[in-house]
């Protein structure tokens, strides 16, 4: 287990400095209001690829290992065709946007839902170097695609980055195709047996999924907020605080992901799930002394590496680091309940947290602008974690030993470290 969460650890943090890059090279270039411009894109694109998820989300993972990955793949992409055209109008209709934004919004949603469906799948057969190989491609085409548009080229322009997500998602949803081809199942065709799993499909992913929806409504209300009450400069400066903050999610959710496959797969749900209480109490002290050191980066650094606008970016962070830490504690406890398909306790977490966010971002953004926004993001996860932790404790009585790291978890990793730095035992670790 842990060695395959230090593979998967190491692909996210690939990913991660590759997406820096990818919001490095649009503030830099594009400046605060163009890089507004950007993030309003994605967390658009993000939104109606989470309505897709409605109809074969990650809960593809869950049902794939007992079911013909071509039953469960014609309904996801189906769906997708639906959600992303229809949902791109409705963008149009609500929010003064061209015509070329809204076909861009529909094929780039389009592309990623369905690249999105087949590395679910793939994930879902535990071809997990898949996974991350097709993961980390398509960051590092996303980011060769705009440094080289925006450098060599010198088109500085925000439609640059559409046309860069049809060649990041493109080349990798051919390359996960080609995958998808080589496993075992048969190319299913009764039309019965089709709708019979298309409906299950749909019934699980409905409940494993809009919890899914309602955190990301916690993650991205404020974008719109700021957007309505401030304009697209000041988006831009709080999307690279949490852009920044949130990259340090990578280490609880690559613990979390792994252990969620491994869940799922399990035999024994309980035993599972205390073997994996010692990854969960390491991977919050490593959440922990990451968010320290993000604290601690000055002003003056960032307006350095983003541009001169972007120093404000430090206050977003120290307004968003209490929520980033207690949200990537409360990702185990929300892997376990999806694991176990208790998809309800989720949901509800995710929706007592909208309840915290709708209200701050009324309140809050007037006033503060985006560090309203950050506060309110950081409220909405202190009370949704809250409420996890609590049916967590009760559905697998753990106490709170179990839970939060101590000294014996520091102890653990100095004398992990001492053994590796020993030359007898760099071979075998």
């Amino acid at each position: 287990m842990i060695k395959r969460i230090l593979h998967h650890f190491a692909a996210r943090v690939l990913t991660a400095g590759l997406s820096f890059v990818v919001v490095w090279l649009t503030a830099r270039y594009l400046g605060a209001a163009g890089r507004g411009q950007v993030s309003l894109f994605v967390t658009d694109v993000a939104a109606l690829v989470l309505f897709i998820g409605l109809v074969g989300g990650s809960s593809l993972i869950y049902l794939v290992p007992g079911r013909n990955l071509w039953l469960l793949l014609r309904p996801a992409y189906s769906w997708a065709v639906v959600v992303s055209g229809i949902g791109a109008l409705l963008v149009g209709l609500l929010r003064p946007v061209g015509a070329a934004y809204v076909g861009h919004l529909a094929a780039v949603t389009l592309v990623q839902a369905w690249f999105s469906v087949n590395t679910f799948l793939l994930l879902g057969r535990q071809r997990e170097r898949a996974f991350n190989g097709l993961m980390t491609l398509q960051t590092l085409l996303l980011a060769g695609a705009l440094a080289l548009a925006f450098g060599p080229a010198e088109w500085r322009e925000v439609p640059v980055f559409y046309y860069a997500n049809y060649l990041a998602f493109g080349l990798p949803l051919l390359i996960s195709l080609a995958l998808l081809r080589r496993l075992p199942d048969a190319w299913a065709s009764r039309r019965r047996r089709r709708r019979a799993v298309a409906r299950e499909l749909a019934r699980h992913s409905r409940g494993a999924h809009f919890s899914n929806i309602l955190s990301f409504a916690n993650y991205r209300l404020g974008y719109y907020a700021v957007a309505y009450f401030a304009d697209a400069r000041a988006l831009g400066i709080l999307s690279v605080g949490v852009a920044l903050a949130e990259a340090i999610w990578l280490i609880p959710r690559s613990t979390a992901l792994i252990q969620y496959v491994a869940l799922v797969n399990a035999r024994d749900k309980q035993e599972q799930t205390y073997a994996a209480l010692r990854g969960s109490r390491l991977t919050l002290l490593a959440t922990a002394a990451a968010v320290l050191v993000l604290a601690a980066v000055p002003a003056s650094w960032l307006a350095a590496v983003f541009g001169p606008e972007f120093g404000g970016a430090q206050a977003v962070i120290w307004c968003l680091a209490p929520g980033i830490l207690i949200n990537g504690a409360g990702m185990q406890a929300s892997t376990y309940f999806g694991g176990v398909a208790r998809y309800g306790v989720n949901n509800r977490a995710s929706l007592l947290g909208l309840l915290v966010t709708v209200p701050a971002c009324l309140l809050l953004v007037p006033r503060l602008g985006i560090l309203g926004a950050a506060l309110g993001m950081s409220a909405a996860y202190a009370a949704s974690v809250g409420y996890l932790f609590w049916h967590y404790r009760r559905a697998t009585g753990a106490t709170w030993a179990d839970l939060l790291p101590g000294w014996a978890d520091v102890r653990w990793v100095l004398e992990a470290l001492r053994q590796m730095s020993r030359p007898e035992t760099k071979g075998r670790v």
